[in-house]
């Protein structure tokens, strides 16, 4: 067989792959029985949770900047109308344009992150929408403001579509549901403190408050800065280079013990396919995507699928024009608009909360179906308040808990379950670009509801939209059932199997020994 066990755990290939230098193997083991009984050759379990845990944070810094610039738009364009004299249009494409730009950086993410690896293309994002914040913030008229946002959106789409696959790259399998949501979760807390700033700064003078919102959106991508001290490259990317010794010093910081860090890299090798890695350019890879295998048609649908619902179902819509909605509803004041906004926020912000410690518990699938029924409902809650009860005491509470229940059930299931799914499901020499592809459906579908929804709310009304929003909604509680399979506790290479099977697809289950079976049949 291609893969054997030895007694000391370490994995090797027969003709396949070198084995570990034997003087630095005996070190290891001499180290390793030196240190028995206390901390031994790695660091203490606990160690490498902390370790894995600020590599996901600092991955996600990016996030933050997405979210922030989400709430703190909902509350800035209101004092950019004012100061500016845009009109409605503009405000629609002012909002929606930097979902539809980053489709831009998603796609060229792909390609670099494979090129330079993703620990520079996080890098690379922050230092591009820092210059787009920064223009932004300093913008005399709405056409340099349009340039800011232009720029801010590319960076967005690196960072959203990297963030993910680097996480996914470096956790182990048990955590990995948890960490790959921290990207999510980040977006959440920036949307939060986009809306404390609007109103913390809501009473400065109307030239000068957007500006300062704006601004603060800079401060997050500073920390990048530390984390490129902080993080490692992704093991399976140095694989797929060669580099092979480096991927192993990563594994062993990853993961518990040297028997686990082995074992993955072993996996890692067998699913790189070093011997054939020269026929996987960039021009292979997307004739593979354009032109799939049934496995990899499946796995498009449900990833980019996902990516799609989690958007049409008018999440940013909910978010970006919030105190459209409450005035709607019939909140007045400015002030009391931004406060209702800040509830929503912080709602949003609690469940993803929740969804770290659910997501590895429960599962994904199950998530997946709390989320979509429980947005469902909402959704037709809200559209119903602000048709028939708008202007009434009541109505309003009702459409604020409606909107905070919305966001409640997309925070702790398919806003965070989307990213985790579609960072995890495509094999190693498809996933950078496959799932910039998903983030492309992702923004175009966020940046065509942001875009319409003030015409669409003025032909149909706020409630009619919501209306809409409610039955696509629905569309995405089949679409869950059918075609989105269970991943928890899987590593990356037992999911890609998982694919290629079709009974197991539909059950969403696979034994590890079957999967280890079937894939060493395969290779011999």
């Amino acid at each position: 067989m291609g893969v054997q066990e030895n007694g000391n755990g370490i994995v090797g290939g027969k003709n396949k792959y070198k084995r570990m230098d034997s003087d630095a193997l005996e070190e290891d083991i001499v180290l390793s029985n030196n240190l028995e009984g206390h901390e031994g050759v790695f660091v203490e379990k606990r160690d490498t949770r902390i370790y894995l845990l600020a590599c996901a944070i600092f991955a996600s810094l990016n996030s933050v900047l997405l979210g922030y610039d989400v709430g703190v738009m909902s509350g800035a364009i209101l004092f950019i109308k004012e100061d500016l004299k845009i009109s409605e249009v503009q405000e629609e494409v002012l909002v929606g344009i930097l979902s539809i730009i980053s489709l831009l950086g998603s796609l060229a993410g792909g390609k670099m992150s494979d090129a330079i690896g993703r620990k520079w293309t996080i890098a690379f994002a922050t230092c591009v929408f820092q210059s787009g914040a920064a223009i932004m913030a300093l913008a005399p008229s709405f056409t340099i403001l349009m340039t800011g946002r232009l720029l801010a959106g590319v960076g967005i789409g690196f960072g959203i579509m990297i963030a993910p696959v680097y996480i996914a790259e470096i956790s182990p399998s048990a955590v990995r549901g948890s960490l790959t949501s921290f990207p999510e979760i980040f977006i959440n807390l920036g949307i939060l403190l986009g809306y404390i700033s609007n109103y913390a700064f809501s009473g400065l003078p109307v030239h000068i408050n957007w500006r300062v919102m704006l601004g603060i959106g800079i401060l997050p991508s500073i920390l990048m800065g530390v984390a490129l001290f902080v993080i490692p490259e992704s093991p399976r990317w140095l694989v797929g280079q060669n580099r092979i010794e480096e991927a192993r010093a990563v594994l062993y910081k990853t993961n518990d013990s040297e028997k686990e860090a082995e074992e993955r890299l072993a996996e890692i090798q067998l699913a790189a396919d070093l011997a054939n890695s020269e026929k996987h350019e960039a021009k292979a890879v997307w004739q593979e995507l354009l032109k799939p295998s049934p496995a990899v048609r499946k796995m498009l649908i449900t990833g980019c699928g996902i990516q799609c619902f989690q958007q049409i179902t008018g999440i940013d819509a909910t978010v970006y024009y919030s105190p459209t909605i409450f005035k709607d509803a019939g909140i007045k004041s400015e002030t009391h608009l931004l406060a209702a906004t800040v509830a929503v926020g912080f709602t949003k912000t609690v469940f993803i909360l929740m969804a770290i410690f659910l997501i590895d518990k429960v599962g994904r699938k199950p998530l997946l179906y709390i989320s979509t029924i429980g947005m469902t409902v909402s959704l037709l809650s809200l559209s119903l308040t602000l048709s028939f009860m708008s202007d009434e005491k009541f109505g309003i509470e009702l459409a604020i808990l409606s909107v905070c229940a919305n966001v409640a059930f997309f925070s702790v299931g398919i806003g965070p379950v989307c990213w985790v799914l579609s960072s995890e499901i495509f094999p190693q020499r498809l996933r950078a670009q496959a799932s910039a592809l998903g983030a492309v459906g992702s923004r175009v579908s966020s940046g065509a509801v942001s875009m319409s929804f003030l015409s669409v709310s003025a032909a149909i009304t706020v409630g009619g939209t919501f209306f809409v929003f409610s039955l696509i909604s629905a569309l995405s509680v089949a679409f869950v059932h059918t075609c989105v399979p269970e991943t928890k506790g899987k590593s990356l290479e037992q999911i890609e199997m998982m694919f290629q099977n079709e009974g197991e697809l539909q059950r969403g289950e696979l034994e590890l020994g079957d999967v280890e079976v079937q894939r060493l049949v395969q290779k011999e």
